[in-house]
């Protein structure tokens, strides 16, 4: 009995070990370093923009105004057509002018005939005078005679000459070519000459170029003079880029070709303008645009995807590898964010160096990955 009590502890003590040794044996392999992917900073020239809200202008626009007062007889026009210099737009009823203009001729010839006999009587009296049969005052009388009836002779014509104007008025013409508005009065309505207070009967904007107006601050206006633009003549070599509501881009291009000599005291912002070609006819007057000029000359930079750019209260970093691959911390100074989602990094990385752009969740600062180059950046 006793042999056997003893022997039980030692099976039981086999029993606990056999678990252990079980466990050491099915222990699973070390994990490999995980799999991030690496990207080398891009070489890039970049240009700094300032960007604006601006609006667009017609480089020439005329309200069409009566020059003479009467009723409103015909239309000759569609409203919104393209229209040619010259083209007839409106007919003011002309018969009360060509009635004034028939009078002012009758006039004109009452004047001549008037001055046909003074010459004649001129004649007659040099004739007299020269036989003594005449007094030299009678002479002097025909001659003055004369004179004031060549002064009523010009006084007409100038009438006649006012009122072929005025019956020239009656039609109305196109000052220019461009794109003609709605007609703001309607046939049978009576029209003022010259009343600036009443609707325009039309108005004609140009159809070319465009001016796109820029309100900028000051802080713009001292960026873009420190990069040596927007002063004098200097304004012309200013690139401004426009984008419209549903363009992603800036596709219209032009340059400045105004500066304002003043700031606004309203506004403390300084006018700006610019001359855009237009041959698509997309850009419209008095809409509202994108629009960016450039502040600087163009400069060298480093760009890496914005996601591989981290952050955390105080600093900007990037993941660098090392040649171990082991994962750095690398405190960066940016700068601005491109189009095609590049990041600026102005200081902190060099252009041989491997950034992590993607698996950053996996990659801690120390622990050794295994790297894998991204596909190219374009």
């Amino acid at each position: 009995m006793k042999h056997r009590s003893l022997l039980a502890p030692g099976l039981l003590a086999l029993a606990a070990l056999a678990p252990s040794c079980d466990r050491a044996q099915s222990a699973p392999p070390p994990s490999a370093p995980p799999t991030v992917e690496f990207v080398r900073p891009t070489s890039r020239e970049l240009v700094d923009w300032e960007a604006f809200t601006g609006r667009l202008a017609a480089v020439e626009r005329v309200d069409v105004r009566a020059r003479v007062s009467g009723y409103l007889q015909s239309i000759h026009f569609q409203d919104g057509a393209l229209v040619e210099e010259g083209q007839l737009l409106f007919v003011i009823d002309p018969r009360p002018f060509e009635a004034e203009l028939a009078a002012k001729r009758a006039e004109l010839a009452q004047a001549e005939a008037g001055r046909d006999l003074a010459r004649g009587n001129v004649e007659r009296g040099r004739e007299l005078l020269e036989s003594n049969a005449i007094a030299a005052e009678d002479a002097a009388t025909r001659e003055a005679a004369l004179t004031a009836a060549d002064a009523l002779v010009q006084s007409a014509a100038a009438r006649v000459q006012a009122a072929e104007l005025d019956l020239g008025y009656t039609r109305i013409t196109a000052p220019m070519a461009g794109r003609v508005g709605a007609h703001g009065v309607s046939v049978g309505n009576l029209v003022t000459a010259g009343a600036l207070g009443e609707a325009a009967l039309a108005t004609i904007v140009t159809t070319g170029p465009v001016h796109c107006w820029i309100e900028a601050d000051s802080t713009a206006v001292m960026r873009l003079l420190r990069g040596g633009h927007a002063a004098g003549d200097a304004a012309a070599a200013v690139r401004v880029q426009v984008g419209l509501e549903d363009e992603t881009d800036y596709p219209h291009e032009g340059t400045l070709d105004f500066v304002d000599n003043a700031f606004d005291p309203g506004t403390a912002t300084l006018a700006l303008r610019a001359l855009l070609p237009n041959e698509s006819g997309v850009l419209t007057p008095g809409m509202f645009v994108r629009a960016r000029l450039v502040a600087d000359a163009p400069r060298a930079a480093l760009l890496v995807p914005e996601k591989a750019v981290q952050s955390d209260q105080t600093m900007r970093y990037l993941l660098v590898l090392d040649d171990a691959d082991t994962v750095r911390f690398r405190p960066v100074e940016v700068g601005r964010l491109t189009e095609d989602g590049l990041r600026e990094i102005t200081s902190g990385v060099a252009p041989d160096e491997r950034v992590v752009a993607a698996g950053l969740f996996m990659a801690r600062p120390g622990a050794t990955v295994s790297p894998r180059e991204a596909a190219p950046q374009r």
